[in-house]
């Protein structure tokens, strides 16, 4: 069983018993976390589409830990005007553990 969740705005798909790295959520580590926006699931080959969500399903999780992505370079440059700019980013996620689909 599977499920497409809405988180922070990322549509992600999540399995129970497996961990999923969303864009950082609000809480500590340890917390439980509910994800209501569920936008499909599939139970064993039955397909249930919500218009937008389903409302009856909830996915339930456990944060892990807080984490950083690796480094991405932002390089600018205008040639022959001598501008060059040099900038890194790291973004922060959430490894969430996935407990229950239902």
């Amino acid at each position: 069983m599977y499920a497409i969740v809405d988180i922070a705005g990322k549509q992600t798909k999540v399995e129970a018993n497996k961990f999923v790295y969303a864009h950082k959520l609000a809480g500590n580590v340890g917390d439980e976390v509910e994800l209501g926006n569920v936008l499909l699931t599939d139970n064993n080959g039955t397909l249930s589409v919500g218009a937008p969500f389903l409302s009856d399903v909830k996915v339930k999780g456990t944060i892990l830990a807080h984490v950083r992505g690796d480094k991405q370079i932002v390089f600018k440059k205008k040639r022959r005007k001598g501008y060059k700019k040099l900038n890194t980013h790291r973004q922060d996620y959430t490894k969430v553990m996935i407990n229950s689909i239902g």
